[in-house]
């Protein structure tokens, strides 16, 4: 797995099968989640576990049989969704979601910041 900077917990409670169509490439899934059959996790996902006691959502996810999670989204702490789900891309989960359902992001916004920006990569520190 550390060719392709995934961590996937042997721990982990997955029902067969588990579908990764792009591979484990930066997936993450805490040794705490409990996954479903007939799951699809797409790369750079994110699926972890909320250890900060006595927080809402303390605790691991609940991932349902026949859900579809995007590239790139992330579902934290004790989120449960429900079976025939779908998260759509880069969205971030972290309460409960209703059997059928999808989630996605919200619309991109656009920020005018009033002085320019410096967005040049400098791979060391400036002194």
């Amino acid at each position: 797995m550390e060719l392709h900077a995934a961590s996937i917990s042997i721990d982990a409670q997955i029902d067969s099968p588990l579908i990764l169509p792009h591979g484990v490439s930066g997936i993450f899934l805490t040794q705490f989640a409990k996954i479903g059959k007939n799951v699809v996790i797409f790369q750079q996902v994110t699926i972890g576990a909320n250890t900060i006691e006595g927080s809402k959502s303390y605790g691991a996810p609940t991932i349902g049989s026949n859900v579809y999670i995007g590239a790139g989204a992330k579902i934290i702490g004790n989120a449960n969704i429900a079976d025939n789900c779908r998260i759509g891309a880069n969205a971030v989960v972290v309460e409960d979601v209703p059997y059928n359902s999808l989630v996605v992001t919200d619309k991109p916004r656009i920020i005018v910041k009033e002085q320019t920006q410096d967005n040049i990569f400098y791979p060391y520190l400036r002194q």
